[in-house]
């Protein structure tokens, strides 16, 4: 439960505000994807928490999908030459892939939290 007694705190908002999965209060991030070692208001520890490649892979899966479905409906309704499709698409894809991979990670980490996911646990 959230502090308060508020009851608990929506993943995907914590994630998407940035904010800490237990309290929904404390920042999430000190940088751009490093998570601080606890929560300046709960007192959460982040340590047990690890997404590892997780937020690449899916900015990657979704990126992709918009980018090359934009791109394969420009190119038959436009037919434009090659240089236009990358001054159009390279920095789409950059854009796209550094606005969403803090947001991704931020509702990993919510999810995580959530479920009690943890490294090598393994349940019989």
């Amino acid at each position: 439960m959230a502090e308060g007694g508020a009851g608990p705190v929506s993943p995907v908002r914590a994630g998407l505000a940035g904010r800490c999965p237990r309290c929904g209060e404390g920042r999430l991030f000190t940088g751009f994807l490093d998570l601080p070692s606890r929560c300046e208001s709960c007192g959460l520890d982040y340590a047990p928490i690890d997404t590892g490649d997780g937020p690449a892979v899916f900015v990657i899966f979704i990126v992709g999908f918009l980018v090359v479905g934009a791109a394969l409906g420009t190119e038959i309704a436009f037919a434009p030459p090659y240089w236009l499709h990358l001054v159009i698409w390279l920095p789409a894809i950059l854009v796209l892939s550094l606005g969403l991979l803090r947001p991704v990670k931020a509702i990993l980490v919510a999810l995580q939290f959530k479920h009690r996911a943890r490294e090598h646990r393994y349940t019989d």
